[in-house]
């Protein structure tokens, strides 16, 4: 079996012309992750082929009819992360509950983060301290949010999910880092390569998950006949390393809450 394998590293408006290029090799299954700009690439890019494709919002988006009869000759796996984002800055906030400003961290490019702000600002409302926004689509951008955050005296920063952010995992940590600023990551690559905490999806599962329903298509089994799958492994993970570099205490009770403490 042959799999080929194409990147965008953020660059979304490289998607349709990818996709076709696969389209045109002939491939048997399409699987599209990183979002629902891959997705609607893929879809807008054959009628015929399988697609097997990663969504936050998959009837939202258009993607599918419906989550249990998704329609055509696609499936998906929902990785449900609206909600997310306002968890990981309550866990923030439980560990630096006299902080008088947070940091988000979004990409603007990315079509989800007009959500992810509106949920961020709601659950700051809620937390009574405010939250600034700073957007990081490119790596310059990256070290100017963390410059920026610095001085503005932020207290903590939030990291959102999107697939550019995802792909940036040692520049990020190590610039949080760099301006001790402690940090919740969306996902574990993040903490198990020296970040704080990390609270999301298992992208593993998820991906294997991906990856069976693929397989499935292969060996016959029509998409149509493929219900949506619904992502339910989240996991909390802290590094204790990091904590103790930074001069911080994670409470027994939260670290009791953790799937997983480095130490």
């Amino acid at each position: 079996m042959l799999i080929e394998f194409r990147w965008v590293r953020g660059e979304y408006d490289r998607l349709p012309a990818l996709a076709a290029e696969l389209v045109s090799r002939r491939v048997s299954v399409l699987v599209a992750v990183g979002g629902d700009p891959s997705a609607l690439a893929a879809k807008a890019a054959t009628a015929t082929i399988p697609i097997v494709f990663g969504s936050s919002d998959p009837v939202k988006s258009g993607l599918v009819a419906s989550l249990n009869r998704p329609g055509g000759d696609v499936t998906v796996f929902n990785f449900m992360t609206p909600g997310v984002e306002p968890k990981r800055l309550g866990l923030l906030h439980e560990l630096f509950p006299n902080t008088a400003l947070f940091g988000a961290l979004l990409n603007l490019e990315y079509p989800t983060a007009a959500e992810q702000t509106l949920e961020l600002a709601e659950a700051a409302r809620k937390v009574g301290r405010p939250v600034v926004f700073l957007n990081a689509s490119t790596d310059a951008e990256l070290d100017a949010a963390f410059a920026s955050l610095v001085q503005q005296r932020a207290g903590g920063l939030v990291i959102t999910s999107n697939p550019f952010i995802a792909g940036h995992v040692d520049q990020i940590v190590a610039l949080a880092a760099r301006y001790a600023m402690p940090t919740i990551y969306p996902l574990r690559e993040f903490a198990m390569a020296g970040g704080l905490m990390s609270y999301g999806l298992s992208i593993t599962e998820a991906y294997r998950q991906v990856g069976f329903y693929a397989a499935r298509i292969l060996n016959g089994v029509k998409p149509v006949d493929l219900p949506v799958m619904q992502s339910s492994k989240f996991e909390l993970i802290i590094n204790l390393k990091t904590a103790n570099a930074l001069g911080l205490t994670i409470s027994n009770q939260m670290q009791l809450l953790a799937d997983e403490v480095i130490e």
